[in-house]
């Protein structure tokens, strides 16, 4: 729906700039190419990388002291009593699970860093392409590779520069729109 809604508003602007007795300005950034050289950019994946390595540091602790017991365990196999060999059994099943459980509280520590980081710069570079649109009078500026979004599409756009044709589709198609377009 918020591709339809992007590829729907982009043929919109066009035809508007197409139709208009003014030459309307539209732009296109790559954000992929511009962030990357931020210096917040590059602090974040050092602060990213020191993470990870001290969580990867803490979960090859745990391994290898799994792997331990698990030797022990196997080498002593035929000495213990039943008693004795199900509570290892049940030690080295909790460890396992405790080792699968920190692995996965790792994964989602360096996902939440990783936004808390990228948010502000995601935003800041949002910002700037803002503010060189209102300066340079551009009504839209299309985003053209793979950026925070992920994909092509609109970076920005001047709603004062559009007629809203909400009710003029909504008549078209029948429909009452309940609230007010703006």
């Amino acid at each position: 729906m918020k591709k339809f809604f992007k590829l729907t508003l982009a043929v919109a602007l066009l035809f508007i700039g197409a139709t208009s007795a003014n030459a309307q300005k539209f732009g296109r950034v790559d954000l992929a190419a511009i962030i990357p050289n931020m210096p917040e950019y590059k602090e974040a994946l050092t602060n990213l990388e020191a993470l990870g390595k001290e969580l990867s540091q803490q979960l090859e602790q745990m391994q290898v002291e799994f792997n331990n017991k698990m030797v022990d365990y196997e080498k002593n196999y035929n000495t213990y009593n039943d008693s004795v060999r199900k509570m290892k059994e049940t030690e080295l099943r909790d460890m396992q699970e405790r080792l699968q459980g920190m692995q996965q509280i790792a994964q989602q520590d360096i996902q939440k860093k990783e936004t808390e980081l990228m948010t502000p710069i995601y935003e800041k570079a949002d910002e700037a392409v803002k503010a060189v649109a209102k300066e340079g009078g551009y009504i839209a500026i299309f985003s053209t590779a793979g950026d925070n979004a992920g994909s092509a599409g609109l970076a920005y756009f001047d709603p004062n520069q559009l007629t809203n044709i909400t009710d003029a589709v909504a008549k078209k198609l029948g429909v009452t729109v309940t609230a007010p377009a703006k």
